[in-house]
């Protein structure tokens, strides 16, 4: 039995599980339906036990499946998975995230074996391919971070306004929560719910600085606590904060500026090199069939792709200028 012929003989039943479990209903779904049962039972005067009403407490699920999410409970990386889809903002969960960068993986491993001349080169194909999902997560971040960080010093100013005006610290976090645009008035949400439902305020502060992981947001975290534990005017250590933030970014844009030829030419030695392979193999498929099948060709390949990573993560640390 040939590879591609196994490859599928794989793939089929696993495309079907995975059809099965989009299918099936979410955690959501789940939830509503049992509020529902209780909703009714208690109209028609069945009592419910303390199982049936289930625990107060947030608990965090890693998967839809029950067996799969003691699994991934137990796994160190999983916890790492899960910070990196909370500050992506992401609804995926961490089940979700690796069933389906491995699927992906399988199947461009699969089609990558009718097209790659060795086995390993296939194996490269879909290893890279089962890493997309993650750097999309990271790319995601990035710019949700990036976001937070440019409405951070409105945010504040409106908090220190409403300080000034009289109002208490939970009012002005509710105003911030209100007013501020996404990312940050869902984040400051998240706070000021958390001090509703009893968490102290600086625990849950602590857990903002957690979920967004900026230097900035460590300022205004470690100036409201400080002020809370010595005393002093609040209004006027934001205002502090607040410049402080503010001449931080107006230099990191200059230095995005002065780096912007350096990170231009790091992302054309990469793609242009990977955009001419495929163009010139649509073009001419014999053109490059001797680099694909002699061995020195191959080992070629292999040199030029880890040069071409080498050259990329010089050009990244030259550029990575730190504020």
């Amino acid at each position: 039995m040939s590879l591609p012929v196994l490859l599928f003989l794989v793939l089929v039943p696993v495309l079907f599980g995975i059809v099965i479990l989009v299918m099936r209903p979410t955690k959501a779904e789940k939830s509503v339906q049992e509020r529902l049962t209780m909703i009714e039972k208690s109209s028609l005067g069945v009592t419910t036990t303390e199982e049936e009403m289930g625990d107060i407490l947030k608990k965090e699920s890693l998967s839809d499946v029950p067996w799969m999410d003691q699994i991934l409970q137990i796994l160190p990386f999983s916890q790492r998975l899960q910070v990196l889809l909370t500050q992506a903002d992401s609804q995926w969960t961490v089940g979700k995230l690796m069933v389906g960068s491995v699927l992906l993986a399988l199947v461009v491993f699969w089609i990558a074996t009718f097209k790659a001349p060795t086995l390993p080169l296939a194996a490269a194909a879909g290893l890279v391919s089962g890493v997309i999902p993650y750097l999309y997560l990271i790319g995601k971040r990035a710019a949700r971070l990036h976001r937070f960080e440019e409405l951070l010093p409105d945010a504040i100013d409106l908090m220190s306004r409403g300080l000034k005006a009289g109002h208490a610290l939970n009012s002005a976090i509710e105003m911030v929560a209100q007013e501020v645009p996404d990312p940050v008035g869902t984040e400051f949400r998240r706070v000021f719910e958390e001090q509703n439902f009893g968490l102290p305020l600086r625990e849950a502060l602590i857990n903002l600085s957690l979920r967004v992981p900026l230097q900035d947001v460590n300022f205004l975290v470690t100036a409201m606590l400080v002020q809370r534990e010595t005393g002093g005017n609040l209004a006027e250590i934001l205002d502090k904060t607040t410049n402080v933030i503010r001449e931080r970014f107006r230099l990191k844009g200059q230095l995005r500026i002065y780096t912007a030829q350096g990170r231009l030419t790091g992302w054309i030695l990469t793609c242009l090199p990977i955009g001419m392979f495929f163009l010139l193999d649509f073009l001419n498929p014999d053109y490059e069939g001797i680099m694909l099948k002699d061995p020195l060709g191959q080992h070629l390949l292999y040199l030029g792709l880890i040069l071409m990573v080498v050259g990329w993560y010089a050009i990244r640390k030259v550029i990575d200028i730190k504020v």
